[in-house]
């Protein structure tokens, strides 16, 4: 039971960091298309979701992951105060 306080992360920050990558992953497939061949040209490639959604959904995905690593939950600065 020990070894439990002495986590790095707390319940609360896994919570999060499968959060942040969920919406990562989201990100990369919504980026992926099914592209252009030599015969024939997709011009889907350069739309909207492709080219400004996707990477701004990654963005918010990576920022939430650090968000996730720096959070400290309040239930371990109480504990911390309590010993």
């Amino acid at each position: 039971m020990e070894d439990k306080k002495n986590l790095a992360f707390g319940k609360m920050n896994f919570i999060l960091l499968a959060i942040g990558m969920a919406i990562v992953i989201l990100g990369f497939i919504l980026m992926s298309s099914s592209g252009s061949t030599e015969q024939q040209y997709n011009p889907e490639i350069f739309s909207a979701l492709h080219i400004k959604v996707a990477p701004l959904v990654t963005f918010i995905g990576f920022v939430s992951i650090i968000v996730a690593i720096i959070y400290k939950s309040k239930d371990k600065e109480t504990n911390e105060k309590a010993e």
